[in-house]
């Protein structure tokens, strides 16, 4: 949005930091093939399983990449652009990178570090570990007081990269034959986190005021009264993404929690249900707000959605309430497409 001052102010961060995130892949990737010799996840595997100098190289490899992919999915201390750009991007591009371009990026992880960095998977665990606990926290913690909707969605967004990084931290070898195991409980969160995402930004975009998009909490007040559709549908995404039974957020983290506990990582399941709790305050804030407050006099209306969008909120319902009760189809789709990582 060229005239728009947000808008503007979050291109040139994301321009800015993303320059930055670019160079540590790009330096990074020079370590790996340093300490290497090869692009090719099989030969970095192979090397990492068989060698024993060069430690240095492999570590400063790893580091960098991490940083730059924990960049991309929004993940804790690297997510300082996260609320500015999903508040300035125009909601259709917002909804994009929250889903789509987080997806993409928790793909090149789960390839980088269960394929090429498996074998020194002792080396980068725990500072997943802290990662993890860390965007959990500042994710929900934060969100609390945000008064903007974007800003509030931003926020979660923080807090689902790290649900989902409590499911990478994961081990295969620990995985009884039947559970669940690490890349089919991340694969099957990335799914319905981004159906959920993409209908709630989608609701978004259709309260208007005279300015544009009425993003602000307060002019969300009463907006059942005016629209029971809309505001049922994006109160059913909000109790998705905060866990609630039978829908599909519920048996995303169940999933993502079982896969860390099989791997003995409790501490990081203990801190993802507490903050499960807090996350679960400011989603029932929103849905209160629209539920049992008066309508303001002056308060936006709710724009007739195109049919593009009327799809988007629809298939975002149905995959947030079937996966919410018959998840079992998808979860061995998710097995089968994980076996990549042998």
């Amino acid at each position: 949005l060229r005239r728009d001052q947000k808008s503007l102010e979050a291109a040139m961060k994301y321009f800015l930091l993303g320059a930055f995130s670019s160079g540590f892949f790009v330096y990074g990737t020079a370590m790996i093939y340093g300490y290497a010799g090869s692009m090719h996840y099989a030969q970095i595997a192979e090397a990492v399983a068989g060698r024993t100098s060069g430690q240095a190289l492999l570590l400063i490899g790893m580091g960098m990449l991490a940083i730059a992919l924990l960049f991309k999915v929004g993940a804790a201390p690297f997510q300082t652009w996260v609320p500015d750009v999903y508040q300035g991007a125009p909601t259709a591009v917002t909804a994009f990178m929250a889903a789509a371009t987080k997806a993409a990026a928790f793909g090149a992880l789960l390839r980088l570090f269960y394929v090429a960095f498996g074998g020194a998977r002792w080396h980068w665990l725990p500072i997943m570990f802290a990662i993890a606990i860390l965007t959990m926290v500042v994710g929900s913690v934060l969100a609390l007081a945000q008064n903007d909707i974007k800003r509030l969605l931003a926020y979660s967004s923080i807090a689902h990269a790290g649900f989902i990084l409590v499911g990478f931290l994961g081990a295969r070898s620990a995985i009884a034959a039947g559970d669940i195991n690490p890349i089919q409980a991340v694969l099957f969160y990335l799914v319905t986190y981004g159906f959920a995402t993409l209908g709630a930004f989608a609701v978004v975009g259709l309260v208007r005021d005279a300015s544009g998009e009425a993003t602000t909490l307060a002019s969300w007040a009463g907006l059942a009264k005016k629209s029971p559709l809309v505001a049922g549908a994006f109160a059913l995404f909000l109790l998705g993404m905060a866990g609630i039974p039978l829908t599909s957020g519920f048996v995303g983290k169940w999933a993502v929690f079982a896969s860390a506990l099989a791997a003995g990582a409790w501490p990081v399941v203990v801190a993802a249900i507490l903050a499960s709790i807090i996350a679960a305050f400011f989603y029932i804030r929103v849905i209160v707000l629209m539920f049992f407050s008066d309508p303001l006099p002056d308060g936006p209306a709710v724009a007739i959605p195109s049919i593009l969008t009327a799809i988007t909120i629809a298939l975002g319902v149905a995959v947030t309430v079937v996966l919410g009760v018959i998840p079992g189809p998808l979860l061995d789709l998710a097995a089968r497409a994980g076996e990549f990582i042998r």
